[in-house]
């Protein structure tokens, strides 16, 4: 472990403070901390009740036993700043954040709090930029969103590649695509922060090209690769990304979030990446004599899920039969579905000088569950105490903290690795 980080908080009473510790991803990152917190580290756990969170503590055992319980409502302003104030490093769980999380961000961004979040909302992250980067530039805080299964193992993956093209000298990165491989499920929460967007749309439908344009999340559109239409809706060979690749691929759920935040990376290092950076991100269907099928499935009810969510959002009937039919928010899948859940992703890249290569990024667990706890604990940990770039402001996890969190995620079991395509 690198030495401790203590620059832009010298004297905060708290290490960490995880936010929504009662929740259960919460519950699941506090559980991940007790393992891998370093010892002495000064843990707190907050969230809105003190009984729930003395349940969740009492329930992790020893190693938990002095961590510190603080009360503070998402609606309390002045609970928010108190417990911002306390620490060196916010790790909050408590979505959809554009319901919930403004109110943390503006007082972790006004006391040089860092911050990481798990949303997988680009109209928060916007709102965030707007209101709170330059603040968060001005007093150190690194506010840092998108650091569970959305974003990390895309930005990390081709941040990655951008290290390993530079070792080699082979120029900069051109055509990129991330195919994803995983068995898991999607929780109630991520649900809720997809309908929180619609909702918001619904009300305000100029909102609808934060989500749909590619650089919408960018610090300097002025500066964007010109590289033409990226669209995140695929159906084709897989052969085409890469001729090792057998079947079909479609449409990627979380390919319109992550490659935001991939785009977003590159501007906030300076369009390091290259000029012509062309990013996208796609799902295998497998390669059984069915796959065509599969895939056209898959892509066409990404399509329909979307169109048909924007559109019930719009009325209260609507919203009511949403609440019916889809998992409650807080809610998710026992140990043993989620220990045997994994992931997979291969990132294929392009330089501009005709080298290939690949970065596989790959773990076990259920990805939105179990692998995401490890990361969030992890990026949480490496603002803490791991030394990080000067950046500050409304980060990615690729530009607050590339090295170090690639460091601890291999660490913790999690395979990061990139060679020769």
């Amino acid at each position: 472990m690198t030495a401790e980080n203590t620059e832009n908080t010298p004297d905060r009473e708290f290490d960490l403070v995880l936010y929504g510790a009662t929740g259960f991803v919460g519950t699941l990152t506090a559980r991940y901390l007790t393992e891998a917190a370093p010892e002495g580290a000064r843990i707190a756990l907050a969230g809105r009740s003190a009984d729930k969170l003395a349940a969740v503590r009492a329930d992790l055992g020893p190693a938990a036993a002095t961590w510190q319980l603080l009360v503070a409502d998402s609606s309390d302003q002045a609970a928010l700043d108190d417990l911002a104030a306390r620490t060196k490093v916010v790790v909050t769980t408590v979505g959809p954040y554009l319901r919930y999380g403004t109110g943390m961000v503006r007082a972790c961004a006004a006391a040089g709090t860092h911050y990481a979040d798990l949303t997988g909302e680009p109209l928060f992250i916007r709102d965030c930029i707007d209101q709170f980067h330059d603040i968060a530039a001005e007093t150190g805080a690194k506010i840092v969103n998108s650091c569970g299964y959305d974003s990390i193992p895309s930005d990390l993956s081709v941040f990655r590649l951008y290290r390993r093209s530079v070792e080699d000298n082979t120029g900069e990165l051109t055509d990129t695509t991330l195919v994803a491989w995983l068995k898991g499920g999607a929780s109630g929460g991520t649900i809720d922060s997809g309908r929180a967007m619609m909702e918001q749309i619904a009300e305000n439908p100029s909102r609808g090209t934060i989500l749909a344009h590619p650089y919408s999340l960018s610090p300097d559109k002025t500066m964007d690769p010109d590289v033409g239409r990226q669209s995140d809706q695929t159906l084709q060979r897989a052969s085409a990304i890469d001729p090792s690749l057998r079947g079909w691929v479609a449409t990627f759920v979380m390919a319109s979030h992550n490659t935001k935040i991939v785009r977003r990376t590159n501007g906030l290092l300076g369009w390091v990446y290259g000029k012509n950076f062309r990013y996208r991100e796609v799902m295998s269907a497998g390669s059984s004599a069915l796959s065509p099928l599969v895939a056209a499935g898959i892509s066409g009810g990404v399509v329909a899920t979307m169109t048909a969510g924007a559109l019930l959002s719009r009325i209260p009937l609507g919203r009511r039969l949403l609440d019916r039919l889809l998992p409650a928010p807080g809610t998710g899948p026992d140990e043993k579905a989620r220990s045997s859940g994994w992931f997979t992703m291969k990132t294929f890249a392009h330089t501009t000088s005709g080298a290939k290569y690949v970065c596989t990024f790959a773990g076990q667990g259920d990805p939105g569950y179990q692998a995401t706890a490890v990361m969030l604990g992890e990026s949480g940990l490496c603002l803490a105490f791991d030394e990080l770039p000067e950046l500050a402001g409304v980060l990615t996890p690729g530009s607050a903290m590339g090295d170090p969190l690639t460091d601890r995620l291999r660490t913790a079991g999690i395979t990061i690795d990139v060679s020769p395509a």
